[in-house]
């Protein structure tokens, strides 16, 4: 043996045995960062040093049984390597490995040749490429095929050996295809290779970091992996002016997730708008989806992405579409144009679509709390055609997503509701009386009552099964509202329904103080009005908050005299209400407040709403011009029709 090939062998011997923790030393000492990357890496060199990871790593096994399996390159790896590489073009092999259909025949392969560090690399990949092309039921049976193959073991020993010998991107290519095909990873030729990984890192280019994001995005947690992310942040933070591809970007932004530090997180936007020319529309996606892994909420992104794919909505598959709907509701994002373009894509392409994707889709709208009107239109016509497709399930999806969004169907509305009533009823034998209470809920929500589920419901059976145990708050509200409906819209039942006395307890309204800045434009505005009264959080039916009551005298004095007391006064319920109760993007009320105003209308208030936008949006001189014009509108349109009309001569 030469000199220069013993002292190869024992310099690699002894790297390959290296802990993390001087791993991390070799890998400070040999970089090029600057100080302050530096030190970083010696800080995370000592903490890698407290969590003893040698301890850890030498405790993982190799796959391999056998004793005498070691990590360090053979002496003819080592002098060989090159002239092996050089043929390995020349070689069969690769000829072969490509006409493999299966990972069993790649091992087959193996043990007809001996095949050099880059087939080794190229088998791997390979088996992985073969392997998930199958179907789930396939390929789990022929990965416990490879597992069981006795080349299997023996492949991955070559792997070990020759894995400090491969060029970057097979490294890279090795560590991904192994981890995909389930080798453990805490086995040996896993952790060997991580470390040997570590050590080469500083010399990645763009590729092979990708590829070794992609692979430590589905690694657990171990000493080494967590070695290897902190390496990668150092080096992303580094080379990140350098970067010029989307794909790259993406895979690294997923990969250092919400742990990243925010100025990192900063640093990776300004990156990602700088290269917004060059996205595609799975691009696009793809970003809306890296902003949800690394939970940052990033508006000009988002905004980019939205527009993007608004105007490309067209062979977007469901699953995606889906997922891109989910991801705006896990980030708190709602862009209405998106929503709007959407809708119109699935009322437009409605034959496309099953009654199942068509739900999930408006569930996802509901959870917005967008209402697709397009949509909701177009599906309202396919319960009209054909109510019996509903399963109780869609019964019950379709209720909640109707009753929530509040949208006034118009012509449609009566034939829905009777088309759902009739398929719930076909249900009712069978129902549970959870299911019956939501589904009574709903349609008090939406100003119906089938006499069918409301009898059952009201029986001493189902309401013992709803009552019996600890009532939860969200069925006693649902109970009430029930009770509620019944008294007040007075439905002309086939007979009287009402709840027994003993299953509802008074509940307790939810106090609250008005808005400042609603209570100081009411006093402004009332000032001067000498039969107005202004009253506070006034509460009706034990339920329902008004901030405040306007009551004034009607047609003046004089007529006011020869009114009965009750037609005498108005009175005016001026509500104010949060954003998250209407309908995103409009001022149509959800389903909870619409149904609060239409019992005080029966209660004979006239309602007002006041959204907290609309209050915030207009300057303190505007204010009372704003709430005059809400509250008393008669007024502005008699001060319009007088500036109408000519002067007098």
């Amino acid at each position: 043996m030469s000199v220069w090939a013993a002292e190869e062998v024992i310099r690699r011997s002894v790297r390959l045995c290296r802990p993390v923790h001087q791993q991390l030393s070799l890998l400070v000492s040999t970089s090029t960062f600057t100080p302050s990357a530096r030190q970083k890496l010696t800080h995370i060199q000592k903490q890698s040093h407290r969590r003893e990871a040698w301890c850890l790593v030498s405790s993982a096994r190799f796959y391999s049984q056998e004793r005498n399996v070691t990590d360090e390159p053979k002496e003819t790896d080592v002098e060989n390597n090159a002239v092996t590489e050089q043929r390995q073009w020349q070689s069969p092999f690769l000829k072969h490995l490509l006409r493999c259909g299966s990972p069993s025949d790649v091992l087959d392969l193996t043990r007809l040749y001996s095949p050099t560090s880059r087939e080794v690399s190229s088998s791997l990949m390979h088996m992985w490429v073969v392997a998930k092309k199958m179907s789930e039921d396939q390929r789990r049976y022929e990965l416990q095929l490879m597992f069981e193959h006795p080349a299997f073991d023996e492949l991955l020993q070559k792997a070990m050996r020759s894995f400090s010998l491969m060029r970057h991107e097979d490294m890279a290519y090795t560590l991904l295809s192994m981890v995909n095909l389930g080798v453990p990873q805490r086995s040996r030729v896993i952790q060997t290779s991580l470390r040997t990984v570590q050590e080469k890192l500083n010399d990645f280019d763009e590729k092979c970091l990708s590829i070794l994001a992609s692979c430590l995005e589905h690694m657990e947690d171990s000493p080494n992996v967590d070695a290897m992310k902190a390496g990668m942040r150092l080096v992303v933070e580094e080379r990140l002016s350098g970067i010029k591809n989307v794909v790259t970007l993406q895979t690294i932004m997923r990969l250092l997730g919400k742990d990243a530090p925010k100025e990192l997180k900063w640093k990776l936007e300004k990156k990602a708008l700088s290269m917004t020319e060059q996205f595609s529309v799975p691009n696009a996606q793809c970003m809306i989806s890296t902003l949800v892994t690394m939970g940052f909420y990033s508006k000009p992104l988002l905004d980019v992405c939205s527009r993007k794919i608004s105007e490309n909505l067209h062979g977007i598959p469901f699953s995606r579409l889906l997922k891109l709907l989910q991801a705006y509701k896990e980030l708190l994002h709602r862009d209405f144009h998106l929503l709007t373009a959407v809708s119109d894509y699935i009322a437009s392409t409605m034959d496309i679509w099953t009654n199942k994707q068509l739900l999930l889709l408006l569930s996802v709208f509901e959870s917005l709390a967008f209402c697709p009107t397009a949509v909701m239109d177009a599906y309202a016509d396919k319960v009209i055609a054909d109510p019996d497709m509903l399963t109780l399930k869609d019964v019950l999806c379709v209720l909640k997503v109707f009753s929530s969004l509040n949208h006034d169907l118009r012509r449609q509305r009566q034939p829905f509701l009777d088309g759902l009533s009739r398929a719930l009823d076909s249900y009712l034998p069978r129902m549970s009386a959870f299911a019956l209470l939501k589904s009574v809920y709903f349609f008090c929500l939406l100003g119906h009552f089938p006499s069918a589920p409301l009898e059952k419901l009201l029986q001493g059976s189902s309401l013992q099964q709803l009552t019996g145990s600890r009532l939860l708050k969200s069925r006693e509200r649902m109970l009430h509202t029930v009770d509620l409906c019944l008294r007040l819209d007075r439905p002309p039942l086939p007979q009287p329904l009402t709840f027994p006395s003993s299953v509802l307890d008074v509940p307790s309204p939810s106090r609250s103080s008005l808005h400042p800045w609603l209570l100081e434009g009411l006093q402004r505005l009332l000032e001067g009005r000498d039969h107005v009264t202004l009253q506070h959080a006034v509460v009706e039916e034990d339920v329902y908050l008004i901030d405040a009551v306007i009551t004034r005298p009607v047609g003046g004095a004089d007529g006011a005299e020869r009114r009965p007391p009750a037609e005498s006064s108005q009175r005016i319920a001026v509500i104010h209400a949060a954003p998250s109760k209407f309908c995103f993007g409009s001022s149509n009320p959800r389903g909870p407040l619409a149904l609060k105003i239409r019992h005080l209308e029966v209660l004979g208030y006239r309602p007002v709403l006041v959204s907290e936008q609309e209050l915030q949006s207009v300057s303190e001189e505007q204010r009372t011009d704003f709430l005059r014009e809400r509250i008393f509108p008669e007024h502005l349109r008699s001060e319009r029709r007088a500036e109408a009309e000519p002067a007098g001569c």
